[in-house]
């Protein structure tokens, strides 16, 4: 992809931003970020404010007296709107209400009296950082922007956390450098005007999960009409995923209700047992206007193609770097036939199902219902009897829990039974992370267990939360790449209002063990034809991700031959160039060398910009 990145420049998803103060010194320190390409807004005074790289269509300005607001992503919100809110604006606080409101994905920036604030989304699709620079406190959308603005190196003890199968919140939410802040999803960060310091103020909180399912749907089917909505109302052209499944299907015929003319996508599967392309033109049968494009299987990249290749400019390791040439793949062609942007099904597994976990609190206030559900879910999920019975009588709290998950780095791989019921997957290490590897995790781990709140009470409503943002990680990576591609994609499951829709339903709505997705099926009726919500599974690319391990071997071998996790004492390269020739290996298949193929690659691409140092 490196000549579509050379050609492709910035274009819309590819939005970049730093923020600064309106002061004489952090005009000094922008001017640092300030490049050939880079465009600027300025303050009443002149001086620089935003800093950046953005299209015209994913930015909406206004000002009135000493407030300036800007809405960077995609929201439908026109200039005159933005400028009566500005005009009304007292007080930054006054922004929760605002941000909680609009429909879409994008990034909301505010000057008031001389302050800053600057928030992403509550799904983390979109996030913000900070630092001190020159005594200068800065915000931007990306953490490697003030990393290099820094001259620092990654730290090599959260690469060590980065590791972990998987990282546990809030482990994984941190910035890669030590001297860049993170600021969590749910909260927006406020830069005084004295320009050096900064608090987070939390802006968002889930919805309590009690709406009935009958009362919720139409609440549902509004938030993703208007999703959609958000990136079709301009017309043209717009591809949509089509495999079949319901959330791919649900976008596409909500995208043909629009006035953008639709090009659908469907890749089959190798598998002769995946249905996928079956499902997708019994849907298509019911689009007749929208054009149905069915791709080679066996052109499909396979997982870990191309591994060696990857130049994508990333602020943080990502899992999805094994399905980057997948996920590629298809775009140029799709920009081709006119489609200006690709429209996925992503993120409702996430939104649309939910964590068995709740049935952890429903069997102390319901515990008839519960246990019928639960006798459901064992004959599912093949949960033994006596793990089923342990998970259920585990009540530890979640310091706790992930106090004792630093002593069994080590151990086999939890039981699926207290995963799918507990405070979520329990972190493991490999054969192949060293012992020095190792010990920085666990502190990491002892730490965060020190002070560490869940993200809800509840142990479902938190491993719903935790899954979206673990989602919203690889997705705002795959959107970065896939707009240097030349074809911007959106996700509109992991909008903000469509989330908060589905965490309404009550949990014995969302997950049970006799319906599939009940919650999609219920808001799209009357949209999406009957004939195509009675699917019950989904494929599972099983195949592709075999066959990939075997027939790029050589290329996993390579990436070991001179493995910058290995310079830094994290990982046993002999090890991992063992395993790269036995790509059969027990456990391969379940994924366990993503977090260490992702942290190598994010290594090998930030090294063609700056060097790594030894820690």
């Amino acid at each position: 992809m490196t000549e579509l990145h050379a050609r492709a420049g910035t274009g819309p998803g590819d939005a970049d931003f730093a923020v600064f103060t309106d002061r004489a010194d952090a005009a000094a320190v922008a001017r640092s970020f300030a490049r050939p390409t880079t465009r600027t807004l300025t303050h009443a005074s002149g001086r620089p404010w935003l800093v950046g790289n953005w299209h015209d269509d994913e930015i909406v300005t206004a000002s009135a007296g000493h407030t300036a607001l800007a809405v960077i992503g995609c929201c439908p919100l026109d200039a005159d709107e933005l400028r009566h809110r500005a005009a009304q604006l007292r007080d930054l606080a006054e922004l929760d209400a605002l941000a909680r409101t609009l429909h879409g994905s994008f990034h909301l920036v505010a000057t008031h009296e001389g302050r800053i604030r600057a928030q992403g989304t509550a799904s983390g699709l979109r996030l913000v950082f900070h630092a001190q620079i020159d005594g200068v406190r800065v915000t931007a959308s990306r953490a490697d922007t003030l990393a290099a603005a820094l001259g620092a190196d990654p730290d090599p003890e959260e690469l060590a956390v980065r590791l972990l199968w998987p990282a546990p919140h809030p482990l994984f939410e941190t910035s890669l450098w030590r001297a860049v802040t993170a600021v969590p999803p749910q909260d927006a960060v406020i830069v005084a005007a004295d320009g050096r310091t900064a608090r987070h103020t939390r802006w968002w909180t889930p919805p309590e999960p009690c709406e009935p399912l009958a009362t919720a749907a139409p609440a549902i089917r509004t938030a993703l009409e208007r999703a959609v909505g958000a990136r079709t109302r301009q017309g043209g052209t717009v591809s949509c995923d089509l495999s079949g499944g319901l959330d791919s299907t649900s976008v596409c015929f909500l995208a043909d209700r629009s006035p953008s003319h639709v090009v659908a996508s469907t890749w089959p599967g190798r598998d002769p047992a995946d249905t996928d392309l079956h499902w997708a033109e019994q849907a298509a049968r019911h689009l007749p206007d929208v054009e149905h494009v069915i791709w080679d299987a066996d052109a499909s990249p396979l997982v870990y193609e191309d591994l060696l290749g990857i130049d994508d400019l990333l602020d943080e390791p990502t899992i999805g770097v094994m399905d980057r040439s997948r996920v590629l793949h298809h775009l140029p062609a799709l920009a081709a036939r006119g489609s200006r942007l690709h429209l996925t099904g992503i993120g409702g597994d996430h939104v649309a199902w939910c964590s068995e976990a709740y049935y952890h609190q429903l069997l102390r206030t319901r515990p008839l219902f519960a246990l019928r559900q639960l006798r459901g879910f064992r004959a599912l999920w093949q949960w033994p009897l006596g793990g089923t019975a342990r998970a259920l009588t585990d009540t530890r709290p979640y310091g706790k829990w992930l106090a004792d998950a630093a002593t069994h780095l080590r151990d086999p791989a939890p039981a699926s039974v207290a995963t799918g019921l507990g405070w979520g997957m329990a972190p493991r290490l490999f054969d192949w992370v060293t012992p020095d590897a190792e010990r920085a995790a666990r502190q990491a781990l002892l730490r965060a267990a020190a002070t560490a709140t869940p993200l809800h009470a509840d142990r479902g409503l938190h491993s719903d939360l935790e899954q979206i943002r673990s989602c919203t990680r690889v997705i705002r990576q795959w959107d970065r790449m896939a707009a240097l591609a030349g074809l911007p994609m959106a996700s509109p499951f992991l909008d903000d209002r469509v989330i908060e829709a589905c965490l309404a339903v009550r949990p014995e709505d969302r997950v049970t063990p006799w319906r599939y997705k009940p919650v999609l099926s219920a808001a799209m009726r009357g949209i999406v034809p009957e004939a195509c919500l009675r699917r019950t599974n989904k494929a599972a690319a099983s195949m592709d991700a075999a066959n990939g391990l075997r027939e790029h071997r050589a290329d996993l071998l390579a990436l070991w031959e001179d493995s910058r996790l290995a310079e830094l004492g994290l990982v046993d390269a002999a090890r991992l160039r063992r395993l790269a020739q036995r790509p059969a290996s027990r456990g391969l298949a379940d994924a366990i060398l993503y977090s260490t193929i992702a942290a190598e690659v994010w290594l090998r691409s930030l090294a063609r910009r700056t060097p790594v140092a030894h820690p």
